[in-house]
């Protein structure tokens, strides 16, 4: 059986040859550069819209994973998957209001564990989930993180007839002829370019979070990034439409998008606004960009480049209309596939990318590897460093990802009622819809990327799928350690 890719971006940086020896003397650095709600719209993924030359150039350097996936498409369950190494089921959390320590209270997070090695670790921006208690875990942190908590307009908004507004759900979308720090992401960057030169000072490695909130709802971005795109040259989504045969519970909206105020409560959009809406989200993304490039080019004018692992990922995908759905919470592709990039000084195979199937919770492993530290028992994922090493290596199998369902409603709150268990291999999506109490499965998804890379066809109940169906059922029983790569695979 042929099984499907997965995409992901990531990027770290360090010497590479005899990195040993090196890195017993001397740890890099590391820049570690989160992207809220952003899906592959990159042009180092091949998409023929996005304009991102920043971050195309640090893929230029590093490598890119192609097929990279989260754990679960909404924002604090996927961080804090990542930020542990564990998947949502062992640390029980499936919602925005859970604090991950609740359940593994002595889980040591990944920028617990280099502090706990001797770097001074640093937060700015979005790392955490951006509100309540689960935004804040001290023992992660040397310094107390800044903007993790920002729920100020003023920052979100720009134009007047916004800030005139009530809450924090206004327009949908904003162009605002205004400089970058006037939003928040130009005011972590700031930040971050700030946070560099000082600890460039230091004699301790660093270890620095910087977490960018765009593309993240609202699309508020100065007017510059928005007159970087022809609305009129931006495609609409090739297929608008609910998947056929799909289960309520699979395209059931999360109502985010509807809360804002020129967004109608239900019913569809207009033509006019599906164009606003996927102009703005190009332009934050671009926004972004440009808050990359000038890490970037910091990390150059501090001659940093040779000594810091850079690692930028999006914390789950996006949907902009496709398949009848908008914003996250759901298990199709385009919400589970990431942008992971990973850029080591000195690595054998700089621009490479890879087809290997990896997860966000890989990017803990990874990261500790790469850097001479032996990642703490309990971690969910793998390395990645044989894949740097040897980019078109067998690797898994598949990939996980999971999301809960309320009976009613469109929000759930902690496991749901019915969780969606998926697995993405080379050539399918699998999904079952299995009731919490019982675990009896109540709906099921096969979809055949080779020939429907939309997702638009649920093929389970076909007669002639059915041996697929068991045989992808398996894997999701037998769990993550079933498809991993064989001990040879994994060494160097």
């Amino acid at each position: 059986m042929n099984y499907v890719h997965i995409t992901l971006v990531f990027i770290i940086v360090i010497p590479w040859q005899n990195v040993g020896a090196q890195i017993s003397s001397h740890r890099p650095n590391v820049l570690f550069i989160a992207i809220d709600d952003l899906r592959p719209a990159l042009g180092c993924y091949d998409d023929r819209v996005a304009i991102t030359p920043n971050i195309d150039r640090l893929a230029g350097r590093g490598m890119l994973f192609k097929r990279a996936y989260c754990q679960e498409a909404v924002c604090s369950p996927s961080r804090l998957s990542l930020l542990t190494g564990r998947r949502p089921d062992t640390i029980r959390v499936w919602d925005l209001a859970t604090h991950f320590r609740m359940a593994v209270p002595d889980s040591v997070t990944l920028p617990q564990h280099f502090r706990n090695h001797g770097y001074h670790t640093q937060s700015l921006g979005k790392i955490f989930h951006g509100s309540g208690k689960p935004s804040k875990d001290p023992p992660s942190w040397s310094v107390e993180p800044q903007f993790d908590f920002v729920r100020d307009p003023k920052i979100r908004y720009a134009l007047p007839e916004n800030l005139r507004g009530r809450g924090l759900k206004r327009s949908a979308a904003e162009a605002a002829d205004v400089p970058d720090n006037t939003y928040i992401d130009g005011i972590v960057c700031d930040a971050a370019v700030t946070a560099l030169a000082e600890l460039r000072k230091g004699k301790q490695p660093f270890f620095l979070a910087v977490g960018f909130r765009k593309p993240h709802l609202p699309f508020c971005a100065p007017q510059k990034y928005w007159d970087l795109y022809d609305r009129a040259k931006i495609p609409l989504p090739t297929a608008d439409k609910h998947p056929h045969a799909a289960p309520e519970l699979a395209v059931r909206s999360w109502k985010e998008l509807e809360g804002y105020t020129d967004i109608p409560d239900d019913g569809p959009l207009s033509m006019a606004k599906v164009r606003e809406l996927r102009h703005g989200y190009y332009a934050c993304v671009s926004f972004a960009d440009a808050m990359v490039g000038r890490l970037l080019d910091e990390l150059s004018r501090l001659k940093l480049e040779d000594h810091t692992v850079i690692v930028l990922w999006g914390d789950h995908g996006f949907h902009l209309g496709e398949q009848g759905l908008w914003t996250k919470a759901n298990n199709y592709e385009l919400s589970t596939r990431v942008p992971l990039i990973i850029s080591v000084p000195g690595q054998a195979h700089s621009g490479a990318k890879t087809d290997g199937l990896v997860e966000l919770v890989d990017v803990y492993p990874t990261l500790a590897d790469v850097c001479g530290l032996s990642a703490p028992a309990g971690v969910e994922g793998i390395s990645l460093k044989p894949l740097l090493a040897e980019p078109q290596r067998v690797w898994k199998l598949a990939v996980f990802s999971q999301y809960p369902r309320a009976l009613e409603g469109n929000r759930h709150r902690s496991h749901g009622d019915i969780m969606g268990y998926a697995v993405r291999t080379n050539s399918h999506r699998y999904v079952e819809w299995r009731e919490w109490k019982s675990n009896d499965v109540v709906a099921v998804e096969l979809y055949e990327h080779e020939r429907d890379s939309d997702e638009m066809r649920n093929v389970a109940g076909q007669a002639e799928q059915q041996r697929t169906v068991q045989d992808l059922s398996q894997i999701l029983s037998d769990g993550w350690r079933s498809v991993l790569p064989g001990e040879t695979e994994q060494d160097e």
